[in-house]
Formats: structure tokens, sequence, C-alpha cells
């Protein structure tokens, strides 16, 4: 969806204000005003104005009745006008309310739906732990099938609509990306702040603390030396625009340099590190981002108890969505960006 805005402007809303063109790339807002940074183009009439329009917009819309309407109807004033890419989405949310004259119990309780228009600056893909193995055979079989068949065609749809994607394959897989790391100002941000308390032992569970460790895994140094050598799954592997981020401050940094405030999380597993890292849905969601987990593009790690009915991911795509999060399906996703 395209979006005829306008506002007051400043410096800032110039430099935020671009239009994402299908094929993914940025052109610089048109602008009309009177106070201005002169680089600005200023239409000083309007035939000025739909001369610079078209040349500035035809490029993303073709020939298309959209332009010609915007041109039209468009007018001169001490204000702004720019045109933005809009992403229309409902996401799902768990609603604890019930209706008016309806029982207050869990059973009458039930799923909400909430219409949106995201500025699609303000937007981003974030992929989670996205490798290529895990040393669980049926992890990494469900894992393998949800890559192969979802990812492909939202990165796709993603890319040419121009919605930020960006890579969080934790600190070690983001070191391989040094072209693809956001300029945030921070020379080493993966330095982890120690506390003296809990003592570094308890934490390590050595010395005094050692008989508190759960019990030797035989099987450890198998099961390490099989995830080491993991690295990004090539269907998923950074490209083009795409930003890298190891630790969750880059990715805060990164959100705020760029004003994104909506974050749809993919990625593995969906009750461990989507949930748990620094860069997980709810840390930054601490962080008073909107989050919205894309549910048909994640996986969790079962249990011989959860197995059969996938509990354990369907129950944690539940807790986020009772809590505060939004959950939603790729297909629909992809709906709102090529729409």
């Amino acid at each position: 969806m395209i979006r005829l805005c306008y506002g007051v402007l400043t410096h800032g809303q110039l430099l935020r204000s671009c239009l994402k063109t299908p094929n993914g790339r940025r052109a610089t807002a048109l602008v009309v005003g009177t106070s201005l940074p002169k680089s600005t183009h200023i239409a000083e009439d309007m035939a000025t104005f739909r001369r610079l329009a078209h040349a500035r917009l035809a490029p993303a819309l073709g020939s298309s009745g959209i332009l010609r309407q915007l041109l039209k109807s468009a007018v001169l004033s001490t204000r702004y006008v720019f045109m933005e890419r809009t992403l229309s989405v409902k996401p799902r949310y768990y609603r604890w309310h019930v209706d008016p004259g309806v029982e207050w119990v869990e059973t009458n309780t039930n799923y909400g739906f909430i219409d949106w228009d995201i500025p699609l600056s303000q937007a981003a893909l974030v992929l989670v732990d996205v490798w290529d193995r895990h040393y669980l055979k049926d992890t990494d079989a469900r894992a393998e099938a949800i890559i192969q068949q979802k990812y492909p065609p939202l990165l796709n749809a993603a890319r040419q609509a121009g919605l930020r994607v960006i890579h969080a394959p934790d600190p070690i897989q983001a070191k391989k990306y040094p072209d693809l790391r956001p300029n945030v100002g921070i020379e080493d941000l993966e330095i982890k702040r120690q506390s003296e308390w809990p003592p570094a032992a308890f934490r390590l569970k050595t010395e005094e603390y050692k008989s508190f460790a759960q019990p030797f895994e035989p099987r450890e140094k198998e099961r390490n030396d099989y995830v080491t050598p993991r690295t990004v799954h090539p269907l998923a592997e950074p490209m083009g625009e795409d930003v890298v981020i190891a630790t969750g401050e880059e990715l805060h940094r990164y959100c705020q340099q760029q004003q994104i405030l909506f974050l749809f999380f993919l990625g593995f597993n969906t009750n461990a590190c989507i949930l748990l890292r620094d860069y997980g849905t709810i840390e930054m969601s601490k962080r008073g981002y909107e989050i919205i987990i894309v549910r048909d593009c994640t996986t969790g790690m079962e249990s011989c108890e959860t197995h059969d009915q996938l509990s354990q991911t369907r129950g944690t795509i539940l807790f986020l969505e009772m809590f505060g999060k939004y959950s939603i399906l790729s297909e629909e996703l992809i709906a709102g960006l090529i729409a």
C-alpha cells in the first residue's frame, strides 16, 4: 500500500521519509514546502511540483492510476508531502476479555485480531539463529522443512518490498559478516557486563558450588562436535542490504538509528533463542518494541511429552500472544508486503 502523508517538516523526518520501491531500492521522498534543507527540491508552482513528482515516483509506480490521482489532488503549502509504503496486517493476540453478558471463565476467552497499517520504514524482519543444523534429528527435520517451504517466499517478498531484513545468528556467527554489521557507534557491543553477585563460581557451578551442577553428560562432546561447525542456513544467508547483528544492544541501537518500532520474528528455536536471547522477543519487548512472531516460520525443541502435539512450540507462541505480543502467518505478511 502507498500512503500520502502530510506533516510539519523537520530535517530528521526528511531523512526518514523515503519511498520503498517494489524492487527494494529506496528513492528520496519528494518534499514540497517553504522551510526545507537546501538539498530538497522546492516546487514554487503546481506545474513544477507535478513534474518533479512524476520524475521521482514514476519509476516506482509506473503508469498507475495512483500516481495520476496523487498528482491531480496535490496541493502546495508550507507543509510537506511525501510518499511512503505501508504494511497492512492483522496480527493475532490472545484476548483475556469476554464479550458483554458472557461469563468470565477461561473457556470463554479466545483470540483477537487488530488492524494495523504500519509505515514500512518502521518495521523489520528479524531472523534468530537460522542455522544449517540441529543435534536433535526431529527438531532439525521440522526446521529444515520450514526453511525450505516458508523462508524463500517471505524473504523475497520482504527484500522486494524494501522491508529491512535483520539477521541475528549469534555473536560468533555475526563476526563472519563484518561488512553487514550496522554502524551504531559502539566499538564492541559483545562485551558482557559481569556483576559481583551471584559469585562467578556459583554461576559456573564450580569450587564449593559444583555439587549443584547438573550431572555430567557422556555425549556432550559428541553434541558439541556436531553443532560447532554450524553456519547460517544457505536459504537464509544475509545478502544485499540485509543487516547482521550480534547482541540485543546492537539490535536496539540499529532500530533506534533507523526509527524501527515493529519487529517480526522468525527462527529457532521457539521456546529457546526466540524467547531467551538478548535480541529475542522478551528482551526486545522490554525495550518497548512491538513484537510479532511469524508462527509458521518457527519450531521449538519438544520433549517426550510434547512431541506429538508440538505443545512447546504452540505453547510458546500462545504465551507471547497472551502477554502483549502478537503472531501472524507468513502468507499474511507476504500479502501485506505485495499489496
